[in-house]
């Protein structure tokens, strides 16, 4: 299988020394067709789409983290055209989801073996998610982390990230939305509504960890309300592994819904990357519609 590399330095790995030639290196050590990568003086955006376009490609390999990824998930979705992934960003909870080493040789074996498995797409408005589509004060805060991208988080740094949570958890205004949704429509003021493509996991120690990508259903999570002491109460329910289906949260699954709200614009947060939407906000699912390499099943 031939395959085209695209490389976003701007990753979290990037920042400890890590050249997109030595990935480019090992690659070829490791015995893939790797094609020339597009002109690296274009946008990412632009990137992608000239890897799509690459005579023969087989597999467009992605190193970067979850927002890259979402990236490349818009350009490559139904194209049939698979995504192969090198997690080299901070989080990488799309890598986790599905089994991928998080070390660079490991992800690389990976491609080798070339195993292919088709995975749901989430889609609002024309924008793509492959984790999650979060609105709301988690949404806004997420300008705060974007001090810390391609940096080691110490414990300093943990810290004026904690304090600045905390100093919006009380002025934020929550968010007055109506949700519609199989022919119900239901008002709610909130602080924050997450989207999963599939749901998350429920066992202790798993956070933010989805029980299936191909499940063929979005589910909704609602909160009123995220005071210090929910959020609190939410993370010890985390390490519990009971924390789904908490009296602070609202849950429902569905395959396409709409929120509306009083606003020209949403803050919209697509898998860690935010963006102004215009509501009233249309979520479906895609089935199965992205190909992605993943690591064998085991028997």
């Amino acid at each position: 299988m031939r395959i085209v590399l695209v490389v976003n330095a701007a990753s979290g790995a990037f920042a400890d020394g890590l050249r997109p030639d030595a990935i480019r290196a090992r690659l070829t050590a490791a015995g893939l067709d790797l094609a020339p990568e597009p002109d690296e003086s274009l946008a990412l955006p632009e990137r992608l789409r000239a890897a799509l376009r690459t005579e023969g490609v087989g597999a467009v390999v992605v190193a970067g983290g979850d927002g890259t990824l979402n990236g490349a998930a818009g350009v490559l979705a139904g194209s049939g055209v698979a995504l192969g992934i090198l997690p080299l960003g901070t989080m990488n909870l799309l890598a986790k989801d599905l089994g991928i080493p998080l070390d660079l040789d490991g992800a690389i074996a990976v491609l080798r073996a070339g195993h292919a498995r088709a995975i749901d797409v989430g889609r609002v408005n024309g924008h793509v998610f492959l984790i999650n589509s979060v609105l709301g004060m988690p949404a806004r805060m997420a300008r705060h982390r974007e001090g810390f991208r391609g940096r080691r988080l110490g414990l300093s740094a943990l810290l004026r990230l904690a304090v600045a949570i905390l100093r919006h958890l009380g002025p934020y205004p929550p968010l007055s939305a109506v949700i519609s949704e199989s022919g119900r429509r239901t008002r709610r003021r909130v602080r924050l509504l997450a989207v999963v493509n599939n749901d998350y996991a429920q066992a202790p120690g798993k956070i933010l960890e989805r029980s299936q990508v191909d499940g063929g259903e979005l589910t909704l999570y609602i909160a009123r309300r995220l005071s210090p002491w929910r959020l609190a109460r939410l993370a010890l329910g985390f390490g519990l592994g009971r924390w789904r289906d908490g009296p602070d949260l609202e849950r429902r699954g569905a395959t396409r819904f709409a929120v509306a709200a009083r606003r020209r614009a949403l803050r919209v947060m697509n898998d860690g990357e935010v963006r102004l939407i215009a509501p009233p906000l249309r979520y479906r699912l895609m089935p199965r519609a992205l190909t992605v390499i993943v690591p064998e099943p085991v028997r």
